[in-house]
Order: structure tokens, then C-alpha cells, then sequence
């Protein structure tokens, strides 16, 4: 069997460029190359596609030389890529990808509706208000709350804010990610994340839980200044763990994730509270999610590989995520 064609797509327009490069290059180095051919594409800070060469490429031809791969592995995170845009893009052009489609990046992109989908599905959610810039002008402090940007990740324009006189800068760090903020009430407890991963037979695999110990929130600067400590597996009675994968693979499933999702939680005494889901997680082999899977024996190589297996399996009973084109090959 010859090998088959991938192409890598990494960067972005967004504040998460540098980590979807170090996520993009990484999948890269770590394909084998007697499976796989390979080809990076990137997306620079304007929203410019280069090329492998880094030269300049415009959109249509971007299109003919996706549709002439068997694979797309989008790993572009945050806005214009993980919500959902770059899933669009290879539907349109009938290509099989790695991950979720275009409805689970969306609204897991989206803190907000994120929240209204858990609660649909029995998951509690911290206490929030949504906030958009004449909105968060008159906005009071009364309590301890988390401020974020709407629809960002890598924790970019994330404060924690216990004095009045901190709200207003914490609302503008979050305004200068994304139109619209979200406010929320503070949930004291343990940091734990569960990735659910979706093999090409449509069985489901749960890593172990992690846990993040950091002094304060997990931040931007907690998360890539070397300020957290990441524990796999979390050390958690029978019943919260199985509480965890319970409700990380109802979140699963109510996004219709495809690929491998990161749920995060706060676990507390009333149980698991959700934090927010990544459909397009962090993916260096530091990263939690390969983490996650090598605490089981799964090394980052064999992970691609069963990323790539479940993209190009018969998703006829799903769908949610993406067919291969007719004529292409099915592992």
C-alpha cells in the first residue's frame, strides 16, 4: 500500500499562533515517514497561506492542493481554525480531517454556549454572565469571578479578580482577545482534565485524568512559563473518577466530537463542574493530552495514528463528522 498524503496545517490569525506552530511541527517530525507523506502548510499572523517552501499561496490554490491529499491534520487553535472554520473548509472540499466537524469546534469554541450544551446534558457549570464592551462598562464587582475572553483558548486574556479596582483591566485584557466576555464565579477546588478519543471502529477511549496544581488560575503564563505542574494519573477515589469519565464522555458526545476532545473540570464536593472543552487540544508531546495517553502506554506516534484511523473510517453512523470523499482510500 503506498503511503498516504497528509497535509499538516498549523499557525493562524490569533493569539494562539506560536503554540498551533509548536503543535503543527511536532505531528510532523513525528510522522513516520515510511507511512506517511507529509506536507506543512502554514497560516501566518495575517491570515496568509505559505507553503512548505514558505512561499505565498493564495486561497484557490490552497483548495486544489487539500483536495489532492487523502488526509488533513488541522492543528491551527483558537479562532479561524479550531471553531470550526478550517473543518468548513475541508468539507467544502471533500477532504477526510483529523478531529471534530464544523457544529463541535463551533460551540466548543464558544464558553457560552458550551455551558448551555453541558447543562442540556446534566453537567453542572459555574455561575457566569456574558458581557459584550457596553455591557462590561457598567458591570459591578461583587464577588471573586474569572474573567476570559468568549472564544479563545491557551487561557489567553484570563484573569482571576478579587479587588474591585483589578476588574477593569482584567475586562479589557479579555476585550482585546474577543468582542464578548464572560464573567465567572470563581469554583474553588482541583483542576482536572479528561481527553476522550474516538477510534476508527467508533469505540470510545477515555485517558487517565490529570490534574493541574498551579498557585492561582491556569493561566497563559501558568500554562506556558513552566508555573504548573501536571499530574497523570490524578490521584482520585473510584467514584470521582468514574464521575469524570461519565460526564467527560456525555460532553463527548453532546458536542458530537470526533478525534480527540480535552474536557476540563473543576471537581468538587457537590462533584465534576465543567471548565471548558478543547476540540483541537494542545498537541507538543508535552502537552496534557499526549500526556494523558502515554500514562497508558499509548506513545505520541501511535496516538497520530489512531487519530488518523478514525478519520478515514466509515463515519456513516456519525453524522457529525466528516465522510471520506467517494474514491479514497478507507483504513
Amino acid at each position: 500500500m503506498s503511503r498516504l498524503s497528509i497535509a499538516v496545517i498549523g499557525g493562524g490569525r490569533n493569539g494562539e499562533h506560536d503554540v498551533s506552530l509548536d503543535s503543527a511541527a511536532s505531528i510532523v517530525a513525528a510522522l513516520d515517514p515510511a507511512r506517511y507523506l507529509v506536507t506543512p502548510f502554514t497560516i501566518d499572523r495575517d491570515g496568509v497561506w505559505l507553503d512548505a517552501a514558505g512561499s505565498a499561496i493564495g486561497i484557490g490554490r490552497v483548495m486544489e492542493l487539500l483536495a489532492d491529499v487523502d488526509l488533513v491534520f488541522p492543528m491551527v487553535h483558537g479562532r479561524h481554525g479550531e471553531d470550526g472554520t478550517l473543518a468548513g473548509l475541508c468539507e467544502l472540499i471533500g477532504v477526510p480531517y483529523v478531529g471534530s466537524g464544523v457544529t463541535a469546534g463551533a460551540i466548543g469554541m464558544n464558553k457560552h454556549a458550551t455551558k448551555l450544551v453541558a447543562r442540556a446534558a446534566g453537567i453542572q457549570t459555574s455561575d457566569a454572565v456574558l458581557l459584550d464592551a457596553e455591557s462590561a462598562s457598567i458591570y459591578r464587582f461583587s464577588h471573586p469571578v474569572v474573567v476570559k475572553p468568549n472564544s479563545a483558548g491557551s487561557s489567553v486574556g484570563v484573569s482571576l479578580v478579587t479587588a474591585p479596582e483589578r476588574l477593569r483591566d482584567a475586562i479589557d485584557a479579555a476585550l482585546a482577545a474577543d468582542s464578548l466576555v464572560l464573567v465567572e464565579d470563581v469554583v474553588v477546588s482541583r483542576e482536572i482534565d479528561i481527553a476522550v478519543l474516538r477510534r476508527g471502529d467508533g469505540s470510545l477511549v477515555i485517558s487517565p485524568p490529570l490534574e493541574i496544581a498551579v498557585d492561582g488560575i491556569f493561566d497563559n503564563d501558568a500554562k506556558y512559563g513552566g508555573g504548573a505542574v501536571f499530574r497523570v494519573p490524578a490521584q482520585l477515589d473510584g467514584d470521582s473518577r468514574a464521575e469524570l469519565e461519565g460526564a467527560a464522555v456525555r460532553m463527548y458526545e453532546a458536542l458530537g466530537c470526533c478525534g480527540v476532545a480535552r474536557i476540563d473540570f473543576f471537581l468538587t464536593a457537590a462533584g465534576p463542574v465543567l471548565n471548558e472543552v478543547n476540540t483541537t487540544p494542545g498537541f507538543t508531546a508535552r502537552s496534557q493530552v499526549p500526556r494523558m495517553f502515554a500514562a497508558t502506554g499509548i506513545d505520541y506516534a501511535e496516538l497520530l495514528d489512531m487519530l488518523i484511523a478514525d478519520a478515514l473510517s466509515d463515519r456513516t453512523e456519525r453524522p457529525n463528522c466528516t465522510h471520506p470523499a467517494p474514491g479514497r482510500r478507507i483504513m
